[in-house]
């Protein structure tokens, strides 16, 4: 007797997989304030909570729209959903899955490049989630170390030189396209004050798209 189920092909099983766990992870979330919530009879004032979420949320849903849109092309599928999964997409996971790529000398849009970039998010996030488990075990112990002021100045530079590096690896592929974005973010971080690490996961999309758009330009005009 003949098997009348299709199998899935891999992109369909991350897509199934992906979806099923992103549920997961939205009612999860939203347990732990319920269970708290319902546990000590404390219930947030729902009009005061509706003022706050009418502030914050359209710029929330606008950055969650942008960066499906950015970070999909650059992690492919699955490192996507496993991405958003685990957090810490613009400081971590997109860094981690780029250079594990490069070094593989594969594309994102690639079979071979879905599989690198969803282990390299992977293997970021099970090194992630030890380290912080070893932290908060550590974290007394070590607490004098971490605040010696001869440290401090690495431990400020830690990101800037993650990136640092990874600039360097695509700056010198195409020179030509980088000088514009790497112009107005400098202009950005230099003449707004308001803008500060906290507005990364920002200001990556805004890069990301205004950076497609002088390519497009440049192209267009036989630059590139």
């Amino acid at each position: 007797m003949k098997n009348s189920k299709k199998s899935l092909t891999y992109l369909e099983s991350v897509h199934r997989d992906g979806f099923v766990w992103g549920i997961i992870l939205c009612l999860a979330v939203l347990a732990v304030p319920i269970i708290v919530s319902v546990l000590f009879g404390v219930f947030p004032q729902w009009k005061a909570m509706t003022k706050a979420m009418i502030a914050i949320v359209p710029m929330y849903w606008a950055v969650g729209i942008v960066e499906i849109f950015t970070y999909i092309p650059m992690l492919g599928a699955g490192g996507a959903y496993l991405s958003f999964v685990t957090g810490n997409i613009s400081n971590l996971k997109l860094p981690c899955a780029i250079d594990a790529m490069e070094r593989a000398k594969v594309k994102a849009n690639s079979e071979d490049g879905e599989i690198i970039s969803t282990i390299s998010i992977a293997v970021s996030s099970i090194v992630t989630t030890i380290i912080i488990i070893l932290g908060v075990i550590l974290i007394i112990p070590l607490t004098p170390l971490l605040e010696s002021p001869v440290l401090k100045p690495a431990f400020d530079q830690m990101l800037p030189a993650l990136f640092g590096g990874l600039a360097v690896v695509f700056v010198s592929k195409n020179l030509k396209l980088s000088i514009a974005p790497i112009i107005l973010m400098l202009a950005l971080f230099i003449f707004v004050p308001a803008l500060n690490a906290g507005t990364v996961g920002i200001m990556v999309p805004v890069g990301v798209v205004f950076t497609i758009a002088v390519a497009r330009i440049m192209y267009k005009k036989g630059v590139l």
